[in-house]
């Protein structure tokens, strides 16, 4: 007689909504390549620093390269031998069909590109890795008096790449504090609305609708022309985080305050109130948790509208202002060129490319996340 060994049935394992969701999210492809994209724009802001040959405001007033073209990085000599990467040195011509300035390699001056160099005691190259970590290493940089330009130089001489790179954190973070900001303002007079209602309830509504009904772009501007455009470039960081906080808080707490309306009258959260529990604690625990889905959308999708209204008022020059760069005022600077600067110095639209990839990038994780919450949507 033949005995089977007894076989044990596998219970499925229990999936949290946070698991669904991300095994949701990653189906997505657009999702995945926003991620990515994501990911390697703040990776860049991080490193900003590091990555920069020169300092955000650096040039040299003693032969100061305005409008300079790329450079071009050789590595074999005229011999046709490969000795690694090196720049020629610049002199200024003068194009007689334009009579234009232009500028030619000097081939008398050779330089050769170094790597994971510190540049002690220069003024501009020092910067603060994650905000407290004092350095002065650079990737890659080269000695005076050659210069390495890879995406142009600015009227004032100014590396194009380096500012692009410290353009990215100005850019970057206003759109995720200003959203944060907006979310808590948001969730605070939303809450408060839907859970006191009465006299608070239409207070806060009344002053959504005067919000709603003031266009967007004429509010931005009026609200920062109560400030005088030659303030402190740091106030002003912060004034503009502020103003788009304020302009953004009112659609989210009308959608708060209607969820809480709706949620206050389950079950639950009368079991709660019979319980004693206090208001904060009801609206803490019981209430403001049921608007996480939302508030995680609408994070993922007022980001890059931030990172636009920013780039907006920067470019039309009452938004970040000097010694500080955004994309935007980085764009400013290829209109004050006219048509000629898409002719003659095409490198002054690159920080319009990448305010695209940001709002593309939170476009495809915000879709991405809508879907994955969505179980209509899900594959």
């Amino acid at each position: 007689m033949t005995t089977t060994a007894p076989t044990t049935v596998r219970k499925p394992r229990s999936q949290s909504q946070w698991s669904i969701v991300w095994a949701q999210f990653k189906r997505n492809p657009l999702a995945r390549v926003g991620l990515t994209l994501l990911a390697l724009l703040y990776l860049m802001a991080i490193f900003a620093g590091f990555l920069a040959p020169y300092g955000l405001a650096e040039y040299s007033t003693t032969d100061r390269i305005s409008w300079a073209p790329p450079t071009s990085i050789h590595w074999r000599d005229q011999q046709g031998h490969f000795v690694g990467p090196y720049v020629y040195g610049l002199k200024r011509d003068i194009d007689m069909t334009t009579f234009r300035d232009k500028y030619v390699e000097d081939k008398s001056v050779t330089c050769p590109v170094k790597f994971f160099q510190t540049h002690p005691g220069v003024e501009g190259r020092t910067y603060r890795f994650l905000g407290f970590i004092p350095s002065s290493l650079k990737l890659f940089s080269v000695d005076p008096p050659c210069k390495l330009y890879l995406w142009g130089s600015d009227s004032y001489g100014r590396d194009q790449f380096s500012r692009v790179m410290y353009g990215s954190q100005i850019s970057l973070s206003i759109g995720i504090i200003a959203s944060v900001l907006t979310v808590l303002f948001g969730l605070i007079m939303g809450g408060i609305a839907g859970y006191f209602r009465g006299v608070a309830d239409n207070v806060i509504m009344r002053l959504v609708e005067v919000l709603s009904a003031i266009p967007e772009l004429f509010l931005l501007i009026t609200l920062r022309a109560l400030f005088p455009l030659n303030a402190d470039p740091i106030l002003v960081f912060y004034l503009v985080i502020g103003i788009l906080s304020f302009i953004g808080w009112g659609g989210l707490a009308r959608i708060v305050r209607g969820q809480i309306l709706s949620v206050r009258e389950l079950d639950y959260v009368q079991a709660a109130t019979a319980l004693g529990a206090s208001d904060s604690r009801i609206i803490g625990k019981h209430l403001l948790p049921s608007t996480a889905t939302y508030i995680i959308i609408f994070l993922s999708l007022a980001i890059p509208g931030f990172i636009l209204s920013e780039s907006g008022l920067s470019f039309i020059g009452i938004g970040i202002v000097e010694p500080y760069a955004s994309w935007g005022s980085l764009l400013g600077v290829a209109q004050a060129g006219g048509f000629e600067s898409i002719d003659a110095r095409p490198w002054t639209l690159i920080p319009g490319v990448f305010i695209v990839l940001a709002v593309l990038g939170w476009q495809f994780v915000g879709d991405g996340l809508r879907d994955a919450f969505d179980p209509r949507r899900r594959r």
